[in-house]
């Protein structure tokens, strides 16, 4: 069994967001991986976020979530930044699971993880996916703002282990630079085949570009 696409649940998820993240500048980060995380129709999505960090990025996989009948969840590392995040995602109506403690303790009771998604800025975000346990089905792992990654000579084999079969990975030209490897399923290949392959399409809405990505 694997990850399978379904561009309509995509483009639901991805019209969902663009409504709920128009107050945010950074809405199209948002936008992207909502659409990838509900067209996977991923299960368990988690996510970590830093303190003062926005959370556009948070909405728009809550939106996945609901459109998936999955799980969304934040992982924080400390309780000033559990109240602030909290808080964000109250204003903008969003229920919101959290979870406090390093990069180790708070993936300990999380497993099957099919989408995770994280921060290239913060110092332990290698950690977080090294600690990941990830679903046996496959997984999408998402690293943002990757022009601006804290550390340098990133490489997914390296962090991930060679336990962790990397099948394909592409940095894409949204918001700072996303990083997205496709993780392999046990007996099986994530991704798309020549014969299945399909396009994505994201709007920049502050420049009005279009990019066309194959996923």
């Amino acid at each position: 069994m694997k990850l399978v696409w379904s561009p309509e649940t995509a483009s639901k998820a991805y019209l969902e967001t663009v409504k709920s993240c128009r107050i945010f500048n950074d809405s199209g980060v948002a936008e992207f991986l909502s659409a990838m995380a509900a067209g996977w129709n991923t299960k368990l999505i988690v996510e970590s976020w830093s303190y003062g960090g926005p959370v556009a990025t948070s909405i728009g996989l809550a939106v996945a979530a609901r459109r998936t009948s999955g799980r969304h969840v934040c992982i924080v590392q400390d309780e000033r930044s559990k109240s602030s995040y909290v808080e964000a995602m109250a204003v903008a109506g969003v229920p919101s699971t959290v979870i406090v403690g390093d990069a180790e303790e708070a993936m300990e009771g999380l497993s099957g993880i099919d989408f995770l998604v994280v921060d290239s800025k913060r110092k332990d975000f290698a950690r977080v996916l090294r600690y990941a346990k990830l679903s046996h089905k496959g997984a999408i792992l998402a690293c943002k703002n990757a022009c601006r990654r804290a550390i340098s000579g990133f490489r997914w084999n390296r962090v991930l282990g060679k336990e962790t079969r990397v099948v394909r990975s592409v940095v894409l030209p949204v918001g700072q630079g996303l990083d997205i490897a496709h993780i392999g399923a046990d007996g099986g290949v994530v991704g798309y085949k020549n014969s299945s392959s399909r396009w994505i399409k994201h709007i920049d809405q502050r420049s009005g570009e279009e990019h066309f990505f194959r996923g």
